[in-house]
């Protein structure tokens, strides 16, 4: 059985929530994972660790890059996996991939690439249900209530099933 750090950096608790089940799922295939905020956590003493931020503007939040950063040789030495989590609103299946390029994280990503992440996966995200400023009270008033969590929770189950049939028993 693994110890998997599952870090993540949110605003809303949306990435908490998704950080949680991910933990939760590790845990109900017999590791050992602990859901921590990032600016909070460090790799020492896990065997794996699972990072996950929040998205705005294809654009981590601070907490999880600097982890990223901060946490580079312990990262570089063990498994570790990456996830987004943002998109909202009604998908746009016949959208050209350069309107597409605010669901990648690019740098980020490529930091992780150097550093031999096994995976990165964009979740969908939820608007915020407590707006704290226009752009986000925009967002409340103009997505349709069938589009404001994007969450796919059997997706990102699905996800933490892959890590963990990855770790080791």
């Amino acid at each position: 059985m693994a110890h998997v750090l599952v870090a993540y950096a949110t605003k809303h608790h949306s990435t908490a929530e998704i950080a949680e089940a991910i933990a939760d799922e590790l845990r109900a295939r017999g590791h050992v994972a602990e859901a921590t905020e990032a600016g909070h956590a460090t790799a020492a003493g896990f065997d794996a660790v699972v990072l996950g931020s929040a998205m705005y503007l294809g654009r981590w939040r601070r907490e999880a890059r600097h982890f990223l950063s901060h946490e580079r040789a312990r990262l570089e030495a063990m498994p570790f996996w990456v996830f987004s989590s943002g998109p909202i609103g009604e998908p746009k299946a016949d959208a050209p991939p350069e309107e597409d390029k605010w669901l990648e994280p690019r740098k980020v990503i490529e930091q992780a690439e150097e550093l031999g992440v096994r995976e990165h996966v964009v979740f969908g995200g939820r608007v915020p249900e407590d707006p704290g400023n226009f752009m986000e009270r925009s967002m409340l008033e103009n997505t349709p209530e069938e589009f404001r969590d994007r969450r796919d929770w059997d997706e990102i189950r699905a996800w933490a099933d892959r890590i963990a049939d990855a770790l080791p028993a």
